[in-house]
């Protein structure tokens, strides 16, 4: 090999190393005194989210604002919303008042956090209490509800021992 390809293959050898050589010593690469940001948001920021988008639904239920509850949902489930809020089994149905609504729990689920809820529903004086689980989940940077479920019972799970006879008549 001649001088000159000896040179130029030790500055190419030189260049190719240097970007290497250079983010070692930590110039040019990135700022590693910052701790790396998780992929997954972190399990209190979920329920804390959760609740509080759960919490903004059932106080717009409660006090009839359509636009308010609206808001909560995420973007593909206002089409529907718009249908059937303020119908006959709407969440804002005009024939029937929330006096009290309570988060019961939360868990992580498959779909996002799951927010059990117990909405009590007044009919003229009768008033009746039903489980809810509304699916939070995040989208984009935002966090909505993605969809809503009759939730279970305590009288409506099986027993553990297996059904429970009827008495004979």
């Amino acid at each position: 090999m001649r001088p000159i390809q000896r040179r130029l293959a030790a500055t190419a050898a030189g260049l190719v190393l240097l970007p290497i050589a250079l983010v070692g010593c930590g110039i040019g690469g990135e700022d590693t005194d910052e701790p790396a940001k998780p992929a997954r948001v972190p399990a209190e920021e979920a329920t804390a989210r959760s609740r509080e988008r759960v919490q903004a639904y059932l106080d717009a239920m409660a006090a009839k604002d359509v636009a308010a509850g609206r808001s909560q949902l995420c973007a593909l489930l206002h089409d529907g919303f718009d249908l059937g809020a303020t119908g006959p089994n709407g969440d804002f149905a005009d024939h029937f008042q929330v006096p009290e609504a309570a988060i019961t729990d939360i868990r992580s689920g498959p779909l996002g956090q799951e927010v059990s809820v117990s909405v009590s529903v007044a009919i003229g004086k009768r008033t009746v209490a039903r489980p809810l689980v509304f699916t939070v989940t995040r989208d984009g940077g935002d966090w909505c509800i993605a969809g809503e479920a009759p939730g279970s019972t305590p009288a409506a799970s099986p027993s553990p021992n297996g059904p429970v006879p009827s008495p004979a008549s």
